[in-house]
């Protein structure tokens, strides 16, 4: 790898406070190797993709607040690293000066506690080793834990899936209880690298295309469909899905798939509405047997998985390259439901 010299300053999209205007800035400092605190590494940002947390973060809609400034974009990749220091556990980094690597929603977890200790890590109990979305996260120079940035395979495409959102779905899909040749509701690609028949809901021709693209089955669109329940299960065949991984931002999603899953099958609960609830039928969900899920983000073993399939070609990423200064105009997009596939921001320029 050339030499680089670690600049002092850097580009960054800030919000100051929860619900305020985003600001481009080019004069926040970088961290620099003196600074770097054991098993930290500093990792240059030449992409970064939008993810819904981030907006959430920034419109502060959460019941967990969002601490501010906050500069977002925790889905980073393409990465590089250009420096490190690793004091006490330099033998123990899983990468190496100049890899690429991606940064994930988690910073670190303890590896002893018991969520971790059942590969639960993303609920870590000790709150001092886990960054909260809502803290800083990555900038052009970001510092990391060496251990919680997953190297890309040397065979993943240009763009990989993102380490936050991709890695999120991919988990919930593994923990769906479905079999290959079962029927899931979910518009993505991993579903089908996993032998699944795939049924997506959303809305927009733009979006219609893509799914199909990625493999779906059947598309329903939600906003002319006259019985979405009726249409799942007439693409099925009559009974219903066996899984239905939900990330919509309200609860109508998460009612919804209840009746339209057929008897013994899972609802993966992925998206966070911030204050909504779910409403399910306590007779007919013990009557049907179905299981109701919650799954947040992945672990390590989960973003290896995720970036390995990947690199065999199994999945590939639908998106779209933007400047930061389009931020903004994307969250906008973000909240009326325009975006399909994925935005990533070029840091490069």
């Amino acid at each position: 790898m050339s030499k680089f010299q670690i600049p002092t300053t850097q580009k960054v999209a800030v919000v100051p406070k929860a619900g305020g205007t985003i600001e481009i800035k080019n004069d926040w400092p970088v961290k620099q190797q003196k600074d770097l605190a054991p098993g930290e590494c500093l990792v240059k940002i030449e992409a970064s993709g939008c993810c819904h947390t981030d907006l959430h973060a920034a419109l502060g809609d959460w019941p967990v607040q969002a601490m501010t400034p906050l500069i977002g974009g925790h889905e980073g990749k393409l990465k590089r690293w250009d420096y490190r220091r690793h004091r006490q556990q330099h033998n123990n980094s899983p990468v190496k000066l100049g890899e690429r690597v991606g940064i994930k929603w988690l910073a670190d977890s303890c590896l002893n506690c018991e969520d971790c200790r059942k590969g639960r890590e993303q609920n870590c109990s000790q709150p001092s080793s886990v960054v909260s979305p809502l803290m800083e996260l990555s900038r052009n120079m970001s510092s990391r834990l060496s251990t919680m940035s997953p190297p890309f395979p040397k065979a993943s495409p240009v763009t990989p899936p993102r380490p936050s959102s991709g890695v999120t779905v991919y988990r919930a899909i593994k923990n769906s209880r479905t079999e290959q040749g079962d029927w899931i509701v979910i518009p993505g690609a991993y579903a089908r690298a996993r032998g699944l028949r795939v049924i997506a809901i959303d809305t927009g021709d733009h979006k219609a295309k893509l799914c199909k693209e990625l493999g779906a089955e059947a598309w329903i669109d939600f906003k002319t469909s006259k019985d979405i329940v009726a249409d799942v299960k007439k693409a099925t065949g009559g009974p219903g899905a066996h899984s239905a991984v939900v990330t919509a931002a309200s609860s109508g999603g998460y009612t919804q798939a209840l009746d339209y899953l057929r008897p013994g099958a899972t609802l993966m609960a992925v998206g966070l509405p911030g204050t909504a609830t779910l409403n399910a039928s306590i007779f007919f969900t013990v009557f049907k047997s179905i299981s109701i899920c919650g799954s947040y983000v992945g672990n390590r073993q989960d973003a290896r998985e995720a970036l390995e399939l990947a690199a065999r070609g199994q999945v590939k990423v639908h998106f779209v390259t933007k400047d930061l200064k389009e931020l903004k105009a994307t969250y906008d997009g973000l909240t009326a439901g325009t975006v399909a596939g994925r935005v990533v921001f070029d840091l490069t320029k």
